[in-house]
Parts: structure tokens; sequence; C-alpha cells
């Protein structure tokens, strides 16, 4: 998605108004990431009604107060307003989190057609090699709440998969269906190492000269392994 904006300014939606205008901040920013693009109008009702949802959405999943870590998820506003004072009207609905494209900016209207946008609110969810994951996620923002962050993360197939929601430590419902394979695995292999280190501790006096001193440590075929 990095290619969309990279010789693009993005806005921060706080008090600022800090601007991402290099190709390495819009990097930073957007890399390895899924990203949200809210278009949407300060003059459309649904709009007005959707944005607290989809701004607590955002916040649970990128909020320390409900993660320990954030989710890599970007919200940016594509305002379809037909003024400024609309655009910033609405913004004072969105997390300061968000990022929107100034007002006078053209590319919000080739944004509108690029994704044949044809009704509002709309919620396009780009994987981070710009394609399509969702071409309109307002219905399962509505009906999944967060839970549809973890389809996304799964299909967009993001590098890391540490994000975890703190209601997960009592809900194991809303944990992937992989997750506790994955945990049992992890389990497993740590049991192993220490397992190990105490085998050797315990046959080799604690380095490497116990080792050598009943022998073990002379087996060029085992490479001085205990086994």
């Amino acid at each position: 998605m990095v290619d969309l904006f990279v010789d693009q300014v993005l806005v921060k939606n706080n008090k600022d108004r800090d601007e991402l205008d290099t190709e390495r901040e819009i990097v930073m920013r957007l890399q390895n990431r899924i990203l949200m693009l809210f278009f949407a109008s300060a003059e459309c009702e649904t709009c007005q009604q959707f944005a607290p949802t989809l701004s607590d959405f955002f916040k649970q999943l990128t909020d320390e107060f409900y993660v320990d870590r954030s989710a890599q998820l970007v919200l940016l506003y594509i305002s379809l307003d037909q003024s400024e004072e609309q655009q910033e009207s609405f913004l004072k609905e969105l997390p300061k989190k968000c990022l929107f494209l100034a007002y006078e900016d053209p590319y919000r209207r080739e944004l509108e057609a690029m994704f044949n946008i044809e009704e509002l609110p709309t919620v396009v969810v780009l994987r981070p090699d710009c394609s399509v994951l969702v071409p309109n996620a307002v219905e399962e923002i509505l009906c999944l709440g967060t839970d549809c962050y973890r389809n996304w993360q799964e299909a967009a197939e993001l590098i890391d998969r540490n994000f975890m929601i703190n209601e997960d430590f009592e809900e194991k419902s809303r944990r992937s269906l992989t997750d506790p394979v994955r945990r049992l695995k992890y389990k497993v292999e740590d049991e192993k190492k220490k397992k190990q280190k105490k085998q050797r501790r315990g046959w080799g006096g604690g380095g490497d000269e116990g080792v050598k001193a009943d022998g073990s440590g002379d087996d060029k075929e085992g490479g001085g392994s205990p086994w």
C-alpha cells in the first residue's frame, strides 16, 4: 500500500496536524500493515452513526488501554465532504491516531474513482501489497467487531503475528483456531530445552570440563552430546 501514498502527504488527526510528507515517514507508517480507507461525509447520516463504532473498533485494536501491543492497522479517512468545515467537524468523531488527506488534496477523488465507491460509508480494507482484502467492511465491523481483525490478519499473512487482545486471556473463544496448536508447540519446545539444560548440568558438573571427565565429551560422532 506504500506505493499508493509514497508521493502523497498524509495528515495526522492530532492537535498539531502533523504531516507525513517524506517517503521514509510514509513507509514507516504503512509498511506491513493493513490499511482501512474510510470513505465518508459529514452530510451522510449513516456515516455519522457509523463513525463512533469505527472509532471504538480502531481504538480497541490500537490503543494501549485495550491491548498489550497495537495491531498492525492504519485508519485513513478519505473525506467526500463538500467543505473543509464539514471535514474538520467529522474528524472530531475519529481517533487521534487516524490519518487523513487534506481537503484541498485532489487525491481524495482519485481514490474514490480508483476503488469505485458507490455508497457511503465504505471501509475498503487493503493488504500490505495494496490488493483489496475487503471491498466494504462496514457490515463486517458492525457484526463481528474486533474479531474482523483476526480474519484480516490471517488473510493478509502479516509478518508479525504477536498481536493479542487483552480479553483473549479470559475469552478463549476469541482466539484463532490454530492458537492452541501454536501454544502447545512452543510449550513442548521450551520444556525440551529446559530438560536438556538440566541433564547437561547433572552429567557434566556444570561445564564442559565435567562433560569430558566422564568421557562423553570425547564422542566425535555425537559432537560432545550426552546422547
